[in-house]
């Protein structure tokens, strides 16, 4: 039987410490934010041994900053935090539903954003295509400097990632945004599927540089480019798109899980699309 994973938590009190102990512990450190994919690390057989740094008692994680160009999120951020100070902000509807439907009440009290961007193995991150489909970017410390890259381009890389993420940004701009999920219980359930969706509505209906990301049906999430190009500039009604999507379904290549096969994920995906979009055009004649 292999012996228990030696394991130590550190808890600094500044990013400047966090990031120095990082290097310290080189491959063996891993930053500690709400615990909630690590407490299943053995359930994952998971048993190299870690040196946890809590990022707990860095504060400038935790703020989150929105002003009439863009919101600025730190990566210490919980879930029911960002959902709590997006609900007055109708342009990012997708990651306020995101952060307010990802898994359970409980859940959302302790995950953070940061979190849900950063951890790889996790293909049903709500939060990922929500911000995919608004633009955003994310800002990393490493080693005395700090740099911004869009979040599309953070996850293709994001394997070989050493720094730390610190903040999200994410643009304010004339468009409107939907988030559809399915899990397989009411509630405390990773979902299936998910379809997040941003679009700037013309008065007639019709969808202006749509952006449609579908999350948790492949390992990671990824914008639907041909269902884009498909209904761009068209005024049609949820059922019209639904069918549209339906057409579009073999660009994936759909991951099988304990959760749910393949097969299904895809199935799922024609009717979240109808639902993101219905969700679009309500809040256009809601405007």
């Amino acid at each position: 039987m292999k012996p228990p994973a030696t394991r130590h938590l550190h808890i600094p009190t500044s990013l400047a410490e966090a990031l120095d102990a990082h290097a310290r512990y080189g491959a063996a450190a891993e930053y500690f934010a709400g615990g909630t994919w690590i407490m299943r690390a053995d359930l994952r057989e998971e048993h190299d041994a870690r040196e946890y740094i809590s990022l707990a008692g860095v504060d400038e994680l935790r703020d989150i900053s929105v002003s009439p160009e863009r919101v600025s999120i730190g990566s210490f951020a919980t879930h029911a935090a960002i959902a709590a100070a997006l609900r007055a902000v109708p342009d990012l509807n997708a990651l306020a539903i995101a952060s307010s439907k990802s898994a359970n009440p409980a859940i959302r009290n302790m995950a953070t954003i940061g979190g849900n961007i950063c951890t790889t193995g996790f293909a049903a991150a709500d939060l990922v295509p929500a911000l995919m489909c608004l633009s955003a970017s994310v800002e990393i410390a490493s080693e005395g400097q700090r740099i911004q890259q869009p979040i599309a381009e953070f996850m293709l890389n994001r394997a070989q990632f050493r720094g730390l993420l610190t903040r999200i940004l994410v643009p304010r701009q004339n468009r409107v945004s939907a988030h559809a999920r399915l899990p397989l219980k009411k509630a405390g359930d990773y979902p299936a599927a998910i379809v997040s969706v941003s679009a700037r509505l013309a008065d007639d209906g019709s969808a202006e540089e749509p952006i449609i990301v579908v999350g948790s049906v492949e390992a990671m999430a990824r914008r639907w480019s041909s269902l884009e190009a498909a209904v761009r500039n068209k005024a049609l009604a949820g059922e019209e798109i639904a069918a549209i999507a339906k057409h579009c379904l073999g660009d994936f290549s759909a991951r099988d899980g304990i959760d749910a096969p393949g097969w299904y994920r895809t199935r799922v995906l024609p009717e979240l699309v109808r639902r993101a979009f219905i969700d679009l055009l309500s809040q256009k004649a809601k405007a």
